[in-house]
């Protein structure tokens, strides 16, 4: 048993609901559409956020159909949001495969990506629940502001570890905390109970980002190229730490020249070659375990001990995975 079925195995059997309900929400009659989604079943990713939903659901109660449903919107929302990502980014490839607007067109990744969103507002309207639907609303505007901002960043002339923060705490971890948040909520916690699991989820959140963004420095094998953030202009924390506490003039002209994307593959190597020797990737790891720890504080231990233990691996996973 591998670690993330380890992780599932308290809610293994409400996994199994949800993947099939998953494939049913992307089910159309419109052929296009239906290739679309065949393509987006064959690699449905690690299923964090799911996974964080329906176990946040055992921590203050049990799963019922509005915890589903509520797995359900997050998911298609989030699926929706790496559509029109892709497009934005003009990115080729997406969990190792090629992205729908590199296999289709990028007409058929956004409207693909509009017909998913709508799925997932009708998830949501399945709650019946204002809760839920303020709480997804703000996620959808949170996820499209941490996408403009980091537009905007590349008209900057400075390398901000802050503005970095508040982009993946947007694009990443608002996602996990609402996860989360909802999960707890709607299983019958309270909301002392979903306001702790939404800060676990946020800071979890930060650290799945983190160590995703260290895959771009060539520490693991994820059918992630080495240098394909920068490729697409994104300076992640190694490089901002690097080129900022180095003060080298010559390297911040050169992350500058990547985030508009006009870097050579050569150049993009040097800044990588440059941010491992000065020490960004233990900067990096530093950040994440120091978010381990206090994503770990905020489990409460004198609840379901299962859960509780699957939450510390959900915690170890996302900030020491290989994949």
């Amino acid at each position: 048993m591998d670690v993330l079925d380890k992780i599932k195995a308290p809610i293994a059997a409400e996994m199994e609901q949800f993947n099939e309900a998953f494939r049913q929400m992307l089910y159309s009659d419109n052929p296009l559409l239906e290739k679309v989604a065949e393509h987006l079943l064959k690699s449905t990713g690690k299923q964090v956020r799911p996974m964080l939903v329906l176990l946040s659901a055992r921590m203050a109660g049990e799963v019922n159909p509005k915890v589903i449903s509520v797995a359900l919107a997050i998911e298609l929302l989030h699926t929706a949001s790496l559509l029109h990502d892709d497009v934005v980014d003009e990115s080729d490839r997406r969990r190792g495969m090629p992205s729908v607007n590199a296999l289709f067109s990028s007409q058929v990744a956004v409207l693909s990506g509009d017909y998913i969103l709508s799925k997932a507002l009708e998830c949501t309207a399945q709650t019946e629940d204002l809760r839920v639907l303020h709480h997804i609303s703000k996620l959808g505007q949170t996820l499209s502001e941490g996408e403009l901002r980091q537009l905007d960043s590349k008209e900057s002339d400075t390398l901000s570890e802050g503005a970095y923060f508040d982009v993946i705490s947007r694009k990443t971890a608002s996602l996990f905390s609402t996860c989360a948040r909802l999960g707890a909520l709607v299983a019958g916690g309270t909301e002392a109970d979903a306001e702790r699991m939404a800060q676990y989820g946020k800071l979890i959140g930060i650290c799945f980002q983190l160590r995703d963004d260290l895959f771009d420095y060539g520490t693991a094998e994820v059918g992630k190229p080495v240098g394909n953030d920068m490729m697409e202009g994104k300076l992640t924390l190694p490089a901002i730490y690097a080129v900022n506490y180095k003060g080298d003039a010559s390297m911040h002209d050169l992350a500058l020249k990547v985030r508009r994307r006009e870097a050579s593959s050569e150049e993009i190597d040097r800044l990588i070659d440059f941010a491992v020797s000065e020490g960004g990737l233990d900067y990096a790891r530093w950040h994440m375990k120091d978010m381990q720890a206090m994503a770990n504080g905020l489990i409460d231990d004198t609840r379901n001990a299962v859960v509780t233990q699957a939450l510390h691996q959900l915690t170890a996973f996302v900030a020491e995975r290989t994949l």
